[in-house]
């Protein structure tokens, strides 16, 4: 198998002695220094600020001892002790890229991706299935800049290491596809799309369950490239299957804590960052979004789904909108004869109706009575 040309030519990590000074960013002929470690070089001041703001304040010292080799360094303990000092450095840089990829700050990851590609290939070298999460965050952060060919370069390296050892994990082959596909959707190749949302479908059940979240937002992406198709009641059953899988999720998360208020000694499920929230949200309200604007709506679906928004923000801490959101699911659920969510769903409003009212309670007691009188704000509609 021919190896494709390398598409992203960066940087080595450690320039010898007397080589031309590179920009950080773009490779470019460098011409400031950073004043702090004196051993990272920029182009222009736009590109020191944002290597800066990106990921250059978290590893600035941390480059000191690896861009300066010392006789020690050049020794079998000093090698071992840099290593697992480039491993730190790709931990840092990778979680700073996710990161700010989760707040949706393209421009800003995009140094620290460059950075954990760059590390890793100097530790594993440059034709391991092992760099294939680095490129797909790279490839991540310049999907939301837009520049696609950029992307198709990167998933095409991605894509060769994974074809090129045929029994890497099913994890990385679904994160493969699922970036595939983000990029065949934004070119409108909605078959090949589909092709590859269907691949991180199966990769995902295989690793994680068919009834993973993970999994489930394959079927989410599926249902989009459907919509966008026409083909509605394809759409709206594979959604139904997503609201489904977060019901339960959300419900056990409710649930578990609930049992931790009544007990302290219950141990707490880990919560979602605020990036993954945003992401649960945003799917969830673009289906209920999709049942509220169809002339089919599905009471039972708007219901399970508002239910889904309403345990969310309760589990965020926000009462106005799970309140909201708890009312709209309400009103829908009494629309069917005995549904089946209607108790579990005016149970939860009754509960953030009193914690609520225990809230306000506790504001007034410190609030003027001028101040008081501008307590009585509608509730946020959803």
């Amino acid at each position: 198998m021919e190896e494709p040309p390398r598409v992203c030519e960066l940087l080595p990590l450690a320039l010898p002695r007397g080589a031309e000074k590179l920009c950080e960013l773009c490779q470019g002929r460098a011409h400031l220094q950073c004043d702090k470690c004196r051993l990272t070089f920029y182009c222009n001041a736009e590109h020191q600020q944002a290597d800066w703001v990106g990921i250059h304040q978290r590893i600035c010292q941390l480059l000191i001892p690896i861009r300066t080799p010392t006789l020690f360094s050049l020794q079998r303990a000093g090698q071992m002790e840099m290593q697992l000092k480039k491993a730190e450095l790709i931990e840092i840089c990778r979680l700073a890229a996710q990161r700010k990829l989760s707040e949706r700050k393209y421009q800003e990851a995009l140094p620290a991706a460059q950075f954990c590609l760059r590390c890793s290939i100097d530790v594993l070298g440059p034709s391991t299935v092992q760099l294939v999460p680095s490129y797909l965050l790279l490839a991540k952060a310049n999907m939301g800049l837009g520049k696609l060919s950029l992307v198709a370069e990167l998933l095409s390296q991605a894509e060769w290491l994974v074809l090129k050892s045929p029994s890497c994990g099913h994890a990385v082959q679904q994160q493969l596809h699922r970036s595939l596909g983000h990029l065949q959707t934004a070119t409108g190749n909605l078959e090949a799309a589909l092709l590859n949302f269907a691949n991180d479908v199966y990769f995902s059940s295989e690793e994680y369950g068919l009834d993973s979240t993970v999994t489930s937002d394959g079927f989410f992406l599926m249902a989009d490239v459907f919509a966008k198709q026409g083909k509605i009641s394809i759409t709206r059953s594979l959604y139904s299957t997503v609201a489904h899988t977060w019901h339960r999720q959300l419900s056990k998360l409710l649930n578990t804590h609930i049992q931790s208020v009544q007990n302290p000694d219950v141990m707490l499920e880990p919560s979602y960052d605020k990036g993954r929230q945003a992401e649960v949200d945003e799917m969830l309200r673009r289906m209920l979004e999709f049942e509220q604007d169809d002339s089919r709506k599905d009471s039972a679906q708007v219901a399970l789904v508002a239910h889904c928004l309403a345990m969310l923000w309760f589990l965020e801490g926000d009462n106005p909108k799970a309140l909201g959101f708890g009312s709209m699911a309400l009103q829908a659920s009494q629309l069917i004869p005995n549904h089946d969510l209607t108790e579990a769903i005016q149970s939860l409003v009754q509960l953030v109706q009193s914690l609520q009212t225990e809230l306000d309670s506790g504001l007034s007691t410190h609030l003027s009575p001028e101040d008081q009188l501008h307590q009585d704000r509608p509730l946020f509609q959803p």
